[in-house]
């Protein structure tokens, strides 16, 4: 069985400024991350009553530190989790801190959730993370700045294990959201109960009671937070199961019955709609039952996130079937690793939980917005489109330094070297000045290279081997040289500075998951350099053009 539940300092080219890590308030930011865990905890109590809504909970703490009023989203056309802290707050809320697990949406259209702040007279708001959704993310913050609230996000301008806990907490008590807005699926956690011998039944097929009352319990409370729970054809069968909360109040879940051969008894606890609807689905090939049918839905990536009882029983038996069907593999190292693994005893079994892939906050790491002003004026980060680029055949796959456009820059003695690709320039130069017959040779060789890929692996290759060839200055000139050559393409190549020019507005996300100092990093925690110098570039275009604009007005006839 599993269920459904609904569902991104300033710099200079010589020298970059990353995020501070030593020149803050540690303890400040040790207080703000228990807050957002407290205000992430607030919002879980809604999970299954919110919905399409996201969970969102709120902590007003007093300048002391101590908790003036708490409030979170109770269920859909209930009171925003902000105005019920700050009504519980009362007085204390002015010249308070208000701690969010996510970016306010305004749903309903009046703005409640940030008026009851700026009308409570809260003077600063730490989120927890950014709305998922693009057309709600970076409105509540810009509205928050714009009355003189400080507003912080968590993480911004310190990295540390608490605040990390913190987000993932964040990340977690919306992870059927986040992976709606940016996969387009349902979030799904598949269910089950198995003994110490790993089976969930005996060879009769007879399961009723595998785990304890105890756990049961626990299944029906995570039954309230689904949308959807969904069986095979055989366990309608076999079992006869009521898949109801059983708990009265609260969420009801569809039920969802998936039957290939539709071959369903006449009379069945699912076939009573008094309490909430069964939806029966078949096609010509689908998932089947049982083992089987959570076999399929692994090896199909819809799975997220599992629920395993393990209870402490032994029943054997060779044809006794296991929670999960064959999945095609051989050999121990292709198992498949659960992430962020918790274990929880419910009365005297043990549930282990965890997901099949981490729950991703998908915003990009873009700079803050200071930084990002200095690098490009046009852009605020909590209120401008993003725009991905990494591969060629990507809408602005001319932006990467990969694209195969050819550039002449000239070499340390001054004469013009053409060049495949700002990549082969760039990945040449860590050798320049180097006197060593290697290096040349390393050189040569980038330059002859057919392909950008080819030319960072030469580099990437004789870097690693003879890490002695490589200029001493490197990491202190690489940024220049990076966009020294990024400068030459688009001046280069009228179409591609118009392209660049196009994208004004709009943040510049590489979106490499590989390259955490050029790109965006596999789980958006690159730095994404190239993003910024090409902002930085195509804020110098910009002003170029305007400059021209004004030096050269158009002539007006009347």
């Amino acid at each position: 069985m599993f269920g459904l539940t609904p569902i991104a300092n300033s710099f200079s080219f010589s020298s970059i400024v990353c995020k501070c890590k030593a020149s803050v308030d540690t303890n400040s930011h040790a207080l703000d991350a228990a807050y957002i865990r407290r205000a992430a905890l607030l919002a879980d109590k809604s999970a299954g009553f919110t919905s399409p809504h996201p969970n969102f909970g709120c902590v007003i703490a007093t300048p002391s530190g101590d908790v003036a009023g708490e409030g979170y989203l109770y269920a859909q056309g209930t009171s925003p989790a902000e105005v019920q802290a700050v009504t519980s707050a009362g007085e204390r809320c002015r010249g308070a801190t208000a701690y969010l697990n996510m970016e306010s949406g305004d749903c309903d259209g009046d703005n409640a959730a940030v008026s009851a702040l700026l009308q409570g007279g809260v003077q600063r708001v730490v989120i927890g993370m950014r709305h998922p959704l693009q057309h709600f993310r970076g409105k509540a913050v810009r509205a928050l700045r714009s009355q003189g609230l400080q507003v912080d996000l968590l993480g911004e301008d310190l990295t540390s294990k608490l605040i990390e806990d913190a987000q993932k907490e964040c990340l977690l008590v919306n992870a059927p959201l986040i992976c709606r807005a940016h996969l387009h699926v349902p979030f799904s956690v598949l269910n089950y109960a198995m003994t110490l011998d790993g089976k969930i039944a005996a060879s009769t097929g007879h399961a009723c009671c595998i785990s304890s009352k105890k756990s049961r319990n626990l299944v029906y409370e995570l039954r309230a937070r689904s949308n959807a729970i969904i069986v095979g054809g055989n366990t309608v069968r076999r079992d006869n199961p009521r898949l109801t909360e059983r708990h009265g109040g609260g969420h009801m879940p569809i039920r969802i019955v998936m039957s290939q051969s539709l071959d369903l008894p006449d009379k069945a606890n699912l076939w009573d709609m008094t309490e909430v609807s069964t939806i029966v689905v078949t096609q010509r090939v689908f998932w089947e039952c049982g083992g089987t049918l959570a076999a399929s839905a692994i090896s199909s990536g819809v799975i997220h996130k599992i629920h395993a009882f393990v209870v402490p029983k032994i029943i054997g038996g060779k044809n006794a079937p296991s929670p999960v069907g064959d999945l095609g593999m051989v050999e121990m190292s292709q198992a498949i690793n659960l992430v962020d693994v918790s274990y929880e005893q419910i009365g005297p079994d043990m549930l282990v939980s965890g997901f099949l892939q981490p729950i991703l906050n998908m915003a990009p790491t873009i700079p803050s917005p200071e930084e990002t002003f200095v690098v490009d004026p046009t852009v605020s980060p909590y209120e401008s489109s993003i725009i991905f680029f990494y591969e060629s055949w990507d809408s602005y796959g001319a932006l990467s330094n990969f694209s195969p456009h050819p550039i002449q820059m000239p070499d340390e003695n001054g004469n013009s070297v053409t060049w495949l690709s700002v990549e082969h320039c760039y990945q040449a130069h860590k050798f320049v000045g180097v006197d060593d017959p290697a290096a040349r040779d390393c050189i040569e060789r980038i330059k002859s290279s057919k392909s950008p890929e080819e030319a960072f692996c030469i580099a990437r290759s004789m870097q690693k081997q003879r890490p002695d060839l490589v200029r001493p200055d490197w990491d202190n000139t690489k940024i220049d040289v990076m966009y020294s050559a990024l400068k030459c393409k688009f001046s280069t190549y009228p179409q591609l500075s118009s392209m660049l020019v196009s994208t004004a507005g709009s943040v510049l996300v590489e979106a490499s998951p590989h390259d955490i100092f050029w790109g965006g990093g596999r789980e958006g925690e690159g730095l994404n350099y190239l993003g910024r110098l090409l902002m930085k570039l195509r804020s110098e275009f910009v002003e170029e053009s305007s400059s021209l604009t004004r030096e050269s007005p158009s002539l007006v006839v009347k």
